[in-house]
């Protein structure tokens, strides 16, 4: 069979039984944001593009290299989000969240776009879990959020993620820092590739986080932010890691972490895995203090972080980690005859208003392909309707791997006859 075409490069799709185990994850993830007082919002896919040109950074790869950035039949230049924070921040401002009191605390699953070279863990299309937190520029609120990350990956049990954290400073403590970063690049001009040439000018901070093999060779050398943090930067860091170690959680200052977008500020992190032999970053994040304000706000401080659904996965799958699949049936009706059919489809009905997973046949087979179909679902027991079962008014329910088979009602007591049997029955399997 020849198809006539397939999902675009760099997306995939995800099939039940994977769907099953990303909606295991998503529950976890839910719960430990609702257990912080983080509540879901959703935006749009796509946003106008000075959102990301402003908010992201209009010197940053993503927005120079990676958005899917088009022209609507109204003449408007969209952008499919690249990212989750600045349609979150722009969520905020919009509708007023924050007149309802600060903090304002987000989480959101969502679906993000950049046109980069794909490969495993690494898509065109991919699904980040975030969480946003507007309003609060104490030390704490770094911390809780960091928190949230850790204690993420101590529910899924996985093992070997390592913690890295910096603080990358203010505006004020950086305006050194640029000077003496632009002077040591400006030293190496040869060895830097044309994109960071630009960057020299425009934000040479932007060269350290550079996958060119000669820029990161120049940037392995470079000064530290770190080392030039003003004391109220320097005091929030120090504060940040005493509250870190307070709670237990053990990380490891990388002063090299910078980030890959514009509106960081102070504290950035990035918890790191090894997948398939390669150590990246899972979840990552850090503080924002000027991205309102960027999007029009008064100033705001903020800050979050974003993990990757993708990567995630395949860190769970490596490590063994198992998840649930898709819920098995547990009864299957067959039947014989349209009046069968009709009372198997009426008690399907009963069952499922009661939350119990059950099926009859809907594409017109004769009995014996139905209870092959009822094995190759994995039914756990079967219940078979005919003109004798209907004129009894009960009918053998069969455990489909003991082989047992107890009559029950087809009538008012069906329901209750029904979870009576099952239940004594996993009773003796203990």
């Amino acid at each position: 069979m020849e198809l006539l075409t397939q999902a675009p490069r760099g997306t995939q799709d995800v099939l039940p039984q994977e769907a099953a185990a990303w909606q295991a994850v998503e529950r976890v993830m839910r719960s430990e944001a609702e257990l912080h007082g983080f509540g879901e919002v959703r935006t749009p896919v796509f946003e106008h593009t000075e959102l990301f040109q402003r908010g992201v950074g209009d010197t940053t790869d993503i927005v120079q290299k990676e958005m899917y950035t088009f022209l609507d039949k109204g003449g408007r230049s969209v952008t499919l989000r690249p990212e989750g924070t600045a349609g979150a921040a722009r969520a905020m401002l919009e509708h007023g969240v924050f007149n309802g009191g600060l903090p304002v605390k987000f989480y959101y699953f969502t679906s993000c776009y950049r046109y980069e070279k794909a490969q495993k863990g690494r898509l065109r299309e991919f699904h980040q879990f975030g969480v946003e937190l507007y309003g609060s520029g104490d030390p704490l609120s770094d911390a809780e959020v960091i928190l949230l990350g850790h204690s993420l990956f101590e529910r899924f049990g996985v093992k070997g993620v390592r913690l890295e954290i910096n603080s990358i400073g203010c505006p004020a403590c950086r305006a050194k820092y640029f000077e003496t970063l632009k002077a040591y690049f400006g030293s190496h001009r040869e060895e830097l590739c044309g994109t960071c040439l630009d960057r020299l000018e425009r934000n040479p901070m932007r060269i350290l986080d550079c996958k060119n093999e000669s820029c990161g060779k120049v940037a392995a050398e470079a000064p530290k932010m770190i080392d030039f943090l003003c004391g109220d930067c320097r005091a929030h860091f120090d504060h940040v890691k005493a509250l870190l170690d307070a709670a237990g959680v053990a990380y490891t200052v990388n002063p090299s972490i910078v980030r890959g977008l514009d509106y960081y500020t102070r504290t950035v992190f990035e918890f790191l895995a090894e997948i398939d032999g390669k150590e990246l970053a899972v979840c990552a994040g850090g503080r924002y203090d000027g991205l309102v304000e960027e999007l029009g706000g008064q100033h705001t401080p903020a800050l979050g972080f974003g993990l990757g659904m993708e990567r995630l996965l395949l860190l769970l799958q490596a490590q063994g980690v198992e998840l649930p699949g898709v819920e098995p049936c547990e009864v299957f009706l067959g039947y014989l005859g349209g009046a069968a059919k009709a009372a198997a489809f009426r008690l399907c009905t009963e069952l499922w208003k009661s939350g119990v997973h059950a099926m009859c046949d809907v594409n017109g087979r004769g009995l014996k392909a139905q209870m092959k179909y009822a094995d190759k679902l994995g039914a756990a027991y079967s219940l078979v309707l005919g003109d004798d079962e209907l004129e009894q008014g009960k009918a053998e329910l069969k455990n489909m791997k003991t082989g047992e088979k107890k009559k029950i009602s087809l009538g008012d007591r069906f329901l209750d006859d029904y979870l009576t049997v099952v239940t004594e029955q996993e009773d003796l399997s203990f």
